[in-house]
């Protein structure tokens, strides 16, 4: 029989790397391995892990959940194409803010590694010892979260360092002033209660799980823009192999959220498919992810990507109006919408 419960220790080994992750003197997460390819960090025994308790849910008649980037495929403000327009006319501050905010939004999934996150198994009718639910804190969520903030008690950078390695490589460091994220990425109102019948901090795992999912995908789709924009030959000319080094790392990182991607889809495929503790009885877990999955995905798929793209559409125009050619520009920059 496969090997369905792992420690923590296990959780988070390492394969044995040829050559350290570095670049820039900035010692990175993961490594080399002999024939030079990139590997990412703690997957040697997360992967076998993952594949495990796929089989083991599809054994039992369930699935993972399947969703995939695909949910988020709509217009996004400014496309690769616009971002190249701003790149092509000396208005490279929007690509580097938007470097800045992701590296700066990855660092803040580190808290995945800090908290402890309720226990599901008082709220489930089944032993979860053999899920990956039951491993949520004795390392999946510890390994997701150092994949994104690092470890920097042992100054090895996560995804957020990545990202700053990246675009210092094709702007230089300080190229402009530094610009934070908004505070909240995920739905304003994530605390909103959908099914009252389970306790509140049970639904607000599941929850959370499910917008982590979604705001996923919607890097995914950023990433992808991001590695075009870099392998784009006509911008950053004169660092074009610092260019292809940065895309270089940006396909590491969507290496690495394969694993998270995966993981998530797990995690919410095992939740539909066990019962939950109710008052009265117990209640089937695709009812509580379907009841507030569809209104996640509204969110995510049209009221999101709206009001975003009003605001980011209001900066990018003041900006553009401040070039000495504004409107060629703006016209060039409306037409790649």
């Amino acid at each position: 029989m496969s090997q369905l419960r792992f420690s923590q220790a296990e959780l988070l080994t390492n394969h044995d790397f040829a050559a350290p992750h570095q670049v820039l003197g900035q010692r990175l997460h993961g490594g080399m391995l002999a024939d030079g390819t990139y590997q990412p960090p703690r997957a040697l025994v997360r992967e076998r892990a993952l594949s495990n308790w796929e089989q083991a849910l599809e054994a039992r008649g369930g699935t993972t959940f399947g969703a995939s980037s695909d949910l988020l495929a709509g217009v996004r403000v400014p496309t690769a194409d616009q971002q190249l327009v701003l790149l092509r006319n000396g208005l490279g501050q929007s690509f580097w803010n938007t470097l800045t905010i992701i590296g700066k939004i990855e660092a803040r999934g580190r808290l995945l590694a800090e908290v402890t996150f309720p226990d599901l198994q008082p709220a489930i009718v089944q032993d979860i010892s053999d899920m990956a639910i039951g491993h949520l804190n004795t390392g999946l969520l510890l390994a997701h979260g150092m994949d994104e903030g690092g470890e920097p008690d042992q100054g090895i950078g996560g995804h957020d360092a990545m990202w700053f390695v990246a675009r210092d490589l094709v702007f230089g460091a300080d190229a402009f002033d530094d610009v934070e994220p908004p505070e909240n990425i995920g739905r304003p109102d994530a605390g909103t209660r959908h099914v009252p019948a389970i306790p509140a901090e049970i639904e607000g795992l599941v929850s959370f799980i499910a917008n982590l999912l979604i705001i996923e995908f919607r890097a995914e789709l950023g990433f992808a823009d991001t590695q075009k924009i870099l392998r784009t030959p006509e911008v950053f000319t004169d660092r074009r192999d610092e260019a292809e080094l940065a895309a270089e790392i940006v396909g590491r990182i969507r290496t690495d959220e394969e694993i998270h991607v995966r993981s998530l889809n797990l995690y919410l495929g095992e939740l539909r498919s066990v019962d939950f503790h109710v008052q009265d009885g117990h209640i089937r877990g695709a009812e509580i992810i379907d009841s507030f999955w569809a209104d996640l995905v509204e969110w995510a798929t049209v009221q999101q990507p709206q009001l975003a793209g009003e605001v980011q559409r209001r900066i990018l125009h003041e900006r553009i109006a401040t070039h000495s050619e504004a409107t060629r520009v703006r016209d060039e920059f409306d037409a790649a919408a």
